[in-house]
């Protein structure tokens, strides 16, 4: 059955990631080679510093994103309360995993309306796979896909090399950019055009905002590698080591970011993939990010409670309030002008 296969494939994909021994993190995500100048008089209060913003037509109390991470599973059901009870508490944006399972096999777990109920207040975005839009996924099935969350955007993730080495994966992309380009036109709500972790090019993302994608996600390299990940799934040694090959393959997330934000200077970016805390969170702001979106990072506190989820994310926003501070910034505005440098080789 499709609903066995894919539940099977996401229980795979979480516990591999899970894995504390699994070391699927790969690559450098390109804030290392940055640094802020210290400012030794910010002349501010910390507690006054204001992290809030608009996205997406609603106010967030932080710039930060929940990214996806897991659909079609059952213990995705409480995960993804978890996840949408902190964001909620936190005031910062929700992105749930893929939404596939649904429309193939007809089972939500737990990716329903009851995600909107415990998050009325915050960015709520659905998501669906770009292969998926040439194998049958258009405006109606996508649009029940946003309706079934009451969702404020839809993410297509574009996932080529993990697709590649996956046992099973879609290899055919041909007509994706089209098929983007007509539920842009149809769907209603905004879309978000999101990689997986091997980053989108400036090339890339100026084609996909000309084709009508409201938001970008670079997910560049420098977090979880899903060549690595499903390297670990192989089912031979020979897709192993085709998957292998691939390790640290993509574009950091750093780099993604400098070069899309100079290519659409007017697009709403996020900047997820090896986030690591909320120094890297404000680098991104200040490269040009709207938001920073982390998940690996969140899913162990997601699979224990609420308050584990809250526990760590109040941590990061700690972390970007004092960066602010420490950089002499009383607001998003203000760190987007800090003075912010390369360490050695790096963005130029």
């Amino acid at each position: 059955m499709a609903e066995d296969h894919l539940a099977a494939r996401k229980n795979d994909h979480l516990n591999i990631v899970l894995d504390p021994a699994g070391n699927t993190r790969r690559g450098e995500n390109g804030f290392a080679t940055l640094a802020f100048e210290h400012c030794a008089l910010p002349e501010l209060h910390l507690d006054e510093i204001d992290l809030g913003q608009a996205f997406l037509g609603r106010h967030l109390r932080a710039p930060l994103l929940i990214s996806s991470m897991t659909g079609g599973t059952e213990r995705a059901a409480r995960i993804n309360q978890h996840l949408a009870e902190a964001a909620q508490a936190l005031g910062i944006a929700l992105g749930v995993g893929s939404q596939r399972v649904a429309l193939e096999a007809g089972v939500d777990h737990g990716l329903t309306r009851q995600l909107r109920q415990l998050a009325p207040g915050i960015p709520l975005m659905g998501n669906i796979g770009g292969a998926q839009l040439i194998a049958g996924v258009g405006r109606d099935q996508a649009r029940r896909l946003v309706d079934m969350l009451e969702a404020d955007a839809l993410i297509v993730h574009l996932n080529p090399l993990q697709e590649a080495v996956q046992p099973g994966g879609d290899r055919n992309w041909r007509g994706v950019l089209d098929a983007l380009e007509a539920l842009a036109r149809d769907l209603g709500v905004p879309l978000v055009a999101k990689e997986v972790g091997a980053g989108i090019s400036a090339a890339v993302a100026r084609r996909l905002v000309d084709a009508g994608v409201a938001v970008i996600d670079v997910a560049g390299s420098g977090g979880t590698s899903w060549a690595v990940v499903e390297a670990q799934r192989a089912r031979t040694l020979a897709q192993r080591q085709v998957a292998m090959a691939f390790a640290n393959w993509g574009i950091s997330t750093a780099q993604a970011l400098a070069e899309v934000r100079r290519a659409c200077p007017d697009t709403p970016l996020i900047a997820s993939g090896g986030v690591r805390d909320g120094v890297d969170a404000a680098k991104a702001i200040r490269l040009g990010a709207q938001l920073a979106g982390q998940a690996a990072a969140a899913l162990p506190g997601a699979l224990t409670s609420t308050e584990a989820v809250i526990a760590h994310f109040e941590i990061v926003i700690e972390q970007l309030r004092v960066a602010c501070f420490c950089t002499g910034s009383r607001d998003l505005e203000a760190l987007r002008q800090a003075p912010l440098r390369p360490t050695g080789s790096g963005l130029g």
